[in-house]
């Protein structure tokens, strides 16, 4: 290895800090090595050598590399380089053990990319960094993002010197079972999930109107509406404006979820699902019609949150039913970097 060119997506830092390790490690040995984030950058503007290394670095979002980064993989012209795909995954401590999370389909799917356009893949390495999900579980504790930091700052080491010495490194392939078995939760979240997901961000009636997730959103989806941050389908759920919310203002809307999906399994033990024509008695036309139902429903109560989120009475209903919104269920940093 002569040059490495390391692309990321990164939201709250995990993947640029992957990235920034690996630079260090090729540096010390000798290898020219340069780091580009993705959301800044023109795969058109850079010139490639052919005996450059490619490294594509991204976290895991719904068990597959997010839109952002497939659709940057895309776009690379036809070459012959050799490339290294890597992700983070949500990790967390127990004991002495740090737990992997899911690749997915996230590296079969780019290798298949990258393959078809001539590019040869040598390596596959998952990184299981600091779970940062607080939709789903409260931060990390410090201690326990050092303790797995530190952790993969080693593999990281030990991955880097294996690259440079031109050996394949498929670590992810020890778990291509379960990966395979994953796959279609991963399409489903890549067709509908995401989009689904969008819709639980919100900001509370605490918002300081900084407007400092709108500038420093990667995929500028969250827009201002009624004067107020309003999140797009375009949101890839990075959960950076959350984390960089300096009064803690963004939220999940774990009450909008739970509504909506409450109204949806109504709806589908009904009588008048049961009115509707036989065809709907077909499973495969059923999960279609409920799943379109439940995204149409989500829509329409999020604009309608949006408006109520104005008024102090139910904005302040709103933020109850949010667990993202007390103090015990903290933001996710390290270091204050993000």
């Amino acid at each position: 290895m002569k040059e490495l060119l390391i692309f990321y997506f990164s939201g709250t830092g995990n993947a640029r800090q992957v990235a920034e390790w690996m630079k260090e490690d090729v540096m010390e040995k000798g290898v020219k090595c340069s780091l580009y984030d993705i959301t800044q950058l023109n795969i058109n503007e850079i010139t490639i050598d052919n005996d450059a290394h490619i490294g594509l670095i991204s976290p895991v979002h719904g068990f597959n590399y997010p839109p952002i980064m497939l659709n940057f993989i895309s776009r690379f012209k036809y070459g012959h380089n050799k490339v290294i795909l890597m992700n983070t995954r949500a990790g967390m401590k127990i004991g002495s053990v740090v737990t992997p999370g899911i690749t997915g389909i996230a590296f079969l799917l780019s290798a298949m990319i990258l393959s078809i356009k001539g590019y040869k893949v040598i390596g596959m390495v998952p990184f299981d960094m600091p779970s940062n999900w607080l939709s789903l579980h409260p931060a990390l504790r410090g201690k326990a993002v050092d303790y797995i930091f530190e952790k993969n700052h080693q593999r990281v080491n030990k991955h880097s010197l294996r690259l440079i010495k031109n050996e394949h490194d498929f670590t992810a392939l020890r778990e291509i079972v379960q990966d395979l078995l994953i796959s279609p939760i991963a399409l489903l979240y890549y067709a509908i999930g995401r989009f689904f997901i969008a819709k639980t961000f919100y900001a509370s009636h605490t918002c300081l109107h900084c407007d400092m997730c709108i500038k420093r959103c990667p995929k500028h989806a969250i827009i201002k509406k009624s004067g107020h941050p309003y999140w797009t389908f375009k949101c890839e759920s990075c959960m950076k404006c959350m984390n960089i919310c300096p009064g803690r203002a963004i939220e999940t809307s774990h009450g909008l979820v739970m509504m909506t999906v409450l109204c949806t399994l109504l709806l589908s033990s009904s009588a008048l699902y049961a009115m509707l024509p036989s065809i709907f008695d077909n499973a495969q036309v059923s999960f279609i019609t409920i799943n379109v139902f439940l995204f149409i429903l989500m829509g329409l109560l999020y604009r309608i949150q949006h408006v109520l989120i104005m008024y102090k009475f139910t904005g302040k209903l709103i933020h109850i039913f949010s667990l993202t919104h007390f103090k015990w269920w903290g933001r996710y940093r390290r270091n204050g970097r993000l």
